[in-house]
Order: structure tokens, then C-alpha cells, then sequence
């Protein structure tokens, strides 16, 4: 192997472990949004409260847009992920009130 391909090779190994510790932090973090989203689900099924905020989805989604122009990130992406997750969370809170 070259010099220059023994360098890539380095290069490359050393974005894979940092994609590989990104993983694990997006992993960990929607773990723990989702404990926060459950607890949230529990006490609008305790207080009888509808189990979708369209005006707080709203905000939130507007929210994620500027966040991610600012990081640099596909505001159309970081919305449909948003969009995903926000649609699991209301999944979750109507289960909740069944």
C-alpha cells in the first residue's frame, strides 16, 4: 500500500469511529427524549388532554428548521425527521390514553 492510501486508510478509520460514537449519542439522546415524551403522554392521559399539540408541533418543527440552517443542515431532512418523531410521540401518547 502507498503512503498516500495508508494515510486515507487512517483518515477513514478515524471518521467511521467518529461516525460510530455519533451513533451512539443520537441513540442515547432519542432514548432519553422519549422517556420525556412518555412521561409527558402519562400525564396528559392522567389529566385527560388531548395527546397532540398541533401549535407546540408547529413551533417545534419551525424551531428544528432555524436550528438546523444554523448547524448546516438540510432543513427539509432535519423536518421530516422531525416529522417522524413527532408522529411516534403521538402514536405513543394515544396508546397511552386507551
Amino acid at each position: 500500500m502507498t503512503d498516500d492510501a495508508t494515510r486515507a486508510q487512517a483518515l477513514l478509520q478515524d471518521h467511521r469511529e467518529s461516525i460510530d460514537r455519533l451513533d451512539a449519542i443520537l441513540v442515547f439522546t432519542l432514548a432519553e427524549r422519549f422517556k420525556h415524551t412518555q412521561s409527558v403522554g402519562r400525564l396528559k392521559a392522567a389529566h385527560d388532554l388531548p395527546p397532540s399539540d398541533p401549535a407546540r408541533e408547529e413551533r417545534q418543527i419551525e424551531r428544528l428548521e432555524r436550528l438546523s440552517q444554523e448547524a448546516d443542515l438540510d432543513p427539509e431532512f432535519a423536518k421530516k425527521f422531525l416529522n417522524f418523531i413527532i408522529s411516534e410521540v403521538i402514536r405513543h401518547h394515544e396508546k397511552l390514553q386507551k
